[in-house]
């Protein structure tokens, strides 16, 4: 994922998040430029990294700070590559009743205010490829109390990520963000040792039992601003160990014991290949992400219906990828993999639930309950099915992922079985999340949008969809590729996605923060239409 030189703005540098964001995006090859308030050290810390890299003492809430930020990065460097703003100020925890405006309004000027200034001063910087990731928080997703100016900002930072995003694709430049759940910060242990926070309480409400560490809010940060998140903007990437997944009373993890260990230091990196299983993988996404999980090493298990189609995907990569034919639909079949797998392998670390079958686009009034029943029982009975295999075969570290759908988040017409079929999915996923959290496995769902297979090009070739209405819609003005999906799904599977459980990632050219009326964007890859002619 290393894409050496480009110009990093990092905000908040000096501690915490961003200290880990420095430290990995520098460690990648690229120049950082760390901004922190004056006396925090940044200037300290950058000059310690050596040249090129630039420390820099800036008040966000102050638009002429960022003015002048700006002009001392023009005077170093020719463009901005990144921005990531990071630089926030944390909660008050006092009572509504007891909160000044003053107190609400400083809130909003660094955690808003200064974000938007800061970003329209990069993108008047940057090219076709930058990027601008935000920072942002859970607590911008759920209520807590005595978080008011807070929360506030941080849901204003989601909204004003998507509204970005969709005004700046045309020009190139993606916006999106992460929402941290508790992080271990210096200054989160600090309040632990001072017994003003009860981290014990926080461990039992998360499903895995631990904060996030720093570095693993910076990996998922690299991502999003890497080129292997080319098709993701106006995205927020829930990084919270299941927090927003669990809805019930009582614990989520059972006690722990002291400070856990993954909470303190990374993990050695597995070094053997993973065993892989991903099903509906032998032709579009699905053979996308055969193919990205094959060039990492890992073994993988192609499953289809169409098993004279795996078997020759698998002889085109090695020919040592076992290729099953599998109806996902009869649990026999999937009962029998399973035994097979377990049986030749020991267990199964990766399950990519991938095979689905779409609507027949019939009006509602046309459809017939047998038609949606089919649907449901390929794309959401047979997704549970392997889901409840898998994880008889997994141990600790044991990650399920869901091929999802951007109709589940905005159902479309007359797609009723699909968009009912993957919003089944989602929760699924979030329901796993609670559940598996505990014993060290992680859920996520990976939702493309309009993605340019050989299946959609045959839709449009046979006039069922309009590609240059759907490319107008997409703010990024295309459909997405293969590819594009999978090294999403390749990540999420990663240790770098390592504290995300239970939350779905949108791969999907901004489509799902598009709100207004009319096209999204005029721009349109004239590819899709000529590869479906």
């Amino acid at each position: 994922m290393k894409q050496a030189g480009r110009i990093v703005i990092i905000t908040g540098a000096a501690g915490g998040i961003g200290r880990a964001l420095v430290d990995l995006l520098a460690g990648d090859g690229d120049s950082v430029v760390a901004v922190d308030l004056p006396g925090s050290g940044v200037v300290e810390l950058a000059r310690g990294l050596g040249y090129p890299h630039l420390g820099l003492e800036c008040d966000v809430s102050r638009e002429e700070d960022i003015l002048a930020l700006y002009g001392r990065v023009e005077a170093q460097f020719a463009e901005i590559g990144v921005l990531i703003n990071n630089a926030a100020v944390g909660p008050t925890m006092a009572a509504t009743v007891d909160t000044g405006v003053d107190a609400f309004r400083r809130g909003l000027a660094v955690n808003l205010i200064g974000p938007f200034v800061m970003a329209r001063e990069a993108a008047r910087r940057m090219r076709q490829g930058g990027a601008i990731v935000n920072v942002a928080s859970m607590a911008g997703m759920v209520g807590n109390p005595k978080r008011n100016a807070y929360a506030a900002s941080k849901a204003g930072l989601i909204s004003l990520t998507k509204s970005l995003a969709c005004e700046w694709a045309s020009r190139g430049i993606r916006v999106t963000a992460v929402a941290p759940g508790y992080v271990r910060t210096p200054m989160v242990a600090e309040l632990e040792r001072a017994g003003k926070m009860n981290l014990a309480a926080v461990r039992r409400r998360v499903p895995m039992g631990r904060l996030a560490r720093p570095d693993e809010i910076a990996r998922a940060v690299r991502f999003l601003a890497s080129t292997q998140a080319r098709y993701i903007t106006g995205s927020v990437l829930a990084v919270d160990g299941g927090w927003m997944s669990f809805n019930q009373p009582g614990d989520a993890h059972p006690p722990v014991d002291g400070t856990p260990r993954a909470e303190l230091s990374c993990p050695a990196e597995r070094t053997d290949a993973r065993i892989v299983l991903i099903t509906g993988g032998a032709n579009g996404v699905g053979a996308a992400v055969v193919r990205r999980f094959a060039a990492n090493g890992d073994t993988v298990v192609i499953a289809d219906k169409d098993g004279a189609a795996a078997a020759e995907l698998a002889g085109l990569l090695d020919g040592k990828t076992p290729a099953k034919s599998v109806n996902v639909a009869a649990e026999g079949d999937v009962v029998a993999l399973f035994e097979e797998l377990r049986g030749r392998f020991g267990r199964i670390d990766v399950l990519v639930n991938g095979a689905a079958v779409a609507d027949t686009l019939l009006s509602g009034i046309e459809q017939t309950p047998e038609q949606i029943e089919h649907v449901l029982e390929i794309n959401l009975t047979g997704a549970f099915t392997c889901a409840r295999e898998a994880i008889k075969a997994m141990c600790p570290g044991g990650v399920i992922l869901n091929l999802g759908s951007i109709t589940s988040f905005l159902p479309l017409a007359p797609r009723h079985a699909h968009g009912a079929s993957k919003a089944g999915m989602d929760i699924l996923t979030r329901c796993m999340a609670a559940e598996l959290g505990p014993v060290g496995i992680r859920t996520a769902t990976v939702a493309p949008g309009y993605i340019r297979t050989p299946a959609l090009a045959q839709l449009a070739k046979a006039g069922r969809i309009d590609s240059t209405a759907i490319g107008r819609r997409i703010p990024m003005g295309r459909m997405g590729r293969p590819e594009d999906v999978a090294d999403a799904a390749f990540f999420l599977a990663s240790s770098d996605a390592s504290y995300i459980n239970g939350s779905i990632l949108y791969v999907d050219g901004g489509w799902t923060s598009f709100g207004d009326a009319g096209n999204a964007s005029e721009l349109y890859d004239d590819c899709f239409a000529e590869a479906a002619a």
